[in-house]
């Protein structure tokens, strides 16, 4: 038996040639719906030329509109985007150690607020924050998407700490740590980088949030696109601008997923080497003691330059 038939049989003759069959009518079937998509959208609406009429894509040729989608757009996407990631991460962190902590007061209400935070559309928290709080457009959309990315990557983070093997804590306190020091010094770090490819996901899903920002007012990629210069322009160009964001959207969203896919493969290789092995308690005690010596190191010559 090889090793690729070990969970199931190999497909025989038959069941090869039925594969085949049905792989080509479906792969017919997408392409005679594409075809279909680009006839109906070539063909003339009416008195005026379809969609793929040179005249329909005039503005992209004048580099105002370019600079206005750059400049404008894209950066308040963009800026939005790493706003909100970077306070997300912070809260995630913090979610986390709260959620994780042994005393029952601070668990329960941290995950009180976390199923509040998920269970509440991101849309409705930025009017909520935009029209209660009045902190402007820019910092509805931020502070909303950090709130519920943060919640998520919080649950990501406590479930990479639960998944750790018991040896890793006693490790750090066999060496005297106390258990915020061990959890921060050794846990925490193994728990983040196992979670990394989880939470870059996470951001792919908040760069496409930002979105949401044209509804409360924010002046980003969508709303750059689809209301101002197609305003600008008449919706005779509607169609055009629409394919700029959709192109620009993709762009961004593919990179960062391509980030996330690399990353996800360096830390598996990481994971998978020589180096640790977390079932082995002999290597997490010799993990914690070399966090330890550093620490206490780190002690001793800030102490010397006091």
């Amino acid at each position: 038996m090889t090793g690729a038939s070990v969970l199931f049989d190999a497909p025989g003759p038959v069941a090869r040639r039925r594969s085949l069959i049905s792989s080509i009518i479906g792969a017919v079937l997408i392409l005679a719906g594409l075809a279909w998509v680009a006839l109906t959208l070539a063909a003339p609406k009416g008195n005026l030329p379809g969609y793929f009429d040179p005249s329909r894509w005039e503005p992209l040729a004048e580099p105002l509109v370019w600079q206005r989608i750059i400049t404008v757009g894209i950066w308040g996407t963009l800026s939005a985007a790493l706003t909100a990631a970077v306070l997300a991460i912070i809260l995630g962190i913090i979610f986390s150690l709260l959620r994780s902590a042994q005393t029952w007061w601070i668990r329960v209400p941290t995950a009180v607020v976390l199923e509040f935070l998920r269970g509440m559309p991101v849309l409705l928290m930025m009017l909520f924050i935009l029209l209660v709080l009045s902190t402007g457009t820019f910092w509805a959309v931020v502070a909303a998407l950090a709130l519920y990315n943060g919640a998520l990557i919080g649950e990501a983070l406590r479930a990479g700490l639960a998944s750790l093997p018991r040896g890793q804590r006693e490790a750090g306190l066999s060496l005297g740590m106390r258990p915020m020091q061990s959890k921060m010094l050794v846990e925490f770090p193994q728990a983040f980088r196992q979670m990394l490819p989880i939470i870059i996901a996470q951001l792919v899903v908040l760069l496409k949030d930002t979105s949401l920002g044209y509804i409360v007012g924010y002046v980003e990629l969508l709303r750059v696109t689809m209301n101002q210069l197609a305003t600008f322009y008449g919706n005779y160009y509607l169609f055009s601008f629409f394919v700029v964001a959709l192109v620009l959207y993709l762009i961004m969203n593919l990179s960062l997923s391509w980030f996330a896919r690399w990353v996800s493969r360096r830390t598996a290789s990481k994971t998978g080497g020589p180096a640790l092995n977390p079932d082995d308690e002999d290597q997490a005690l010799l993990q914690a003691k070399a966090i330890a010596d550093a620490q206490q190191s780190r002690d001793q010559r800030g102490r010397g330059g006091i």
